[in-house]
């Protein structure tokens, strides 16, 4: 049960993003949003190898944990500029707070990568998820509308 709540979870987050590009002006913005997008996508393709709709590829599994931490490691560069827009969901509290924001970002990326290192079967999917899944939450929790 608590697995597929955090599935359910990070691919309903995934269709929120795609929504909320609709009619972004500032480019700043936009950058951060196609970045938060990317993690997205490949949060997707790892849940959807838990849950059975994609077949088990450790391969592209590693590939798609590698890629979010790589995201992560670049995302406070993203957020230097306290740029906004009507559609961003950034909280102002961001630059406020901008060196616990680096450190959650960092923290995603640490563990995106420890579980790219370590994925081997797909019984090894719902623990990475949810380690994921929950570094996402830590920082969205303070920092996205």
């Amino acid at each position: 049960m608590r697995k597929g709540m955090i599935l359910a979870v990070a691919l309903t987050g995934i269709a929120g993003v795609a929504f909320a590009h609709t009619g972004v002006k500032d480019k700043v913005v936009m950058k951060r949003m196609e970045l938060m997008k990317s993690i997205g996508e490949n949060t997707k393709t790892l849940g959807q190898m838990a849950k059975g709709e994609k077949p088990f590829d450790a391969e592209a599994a590693r590939r798609a944990a590698l890629e979010i931490a790589n995201y992560a490691k670049t995302m406070p560069d993203h957020f230097e500029v306290k740029a906004e827009d009507p559609k961003d969901e950034a909280k102002p509290v961001i630059w406020d707070q901008f060196d616990d924001f680096t450190a959650k970002s960092l923290a995603l990326e640490a563990t995106a990568r420890r579980f790219a290192g370590s994925v081997e079967a797909k019984a090894d999917l719902p623990g990475g998820l949810r380690d994921i899944g929950a570094a996402c939450k830590a920082c969205h929790e303070v920092y996205k509308e």
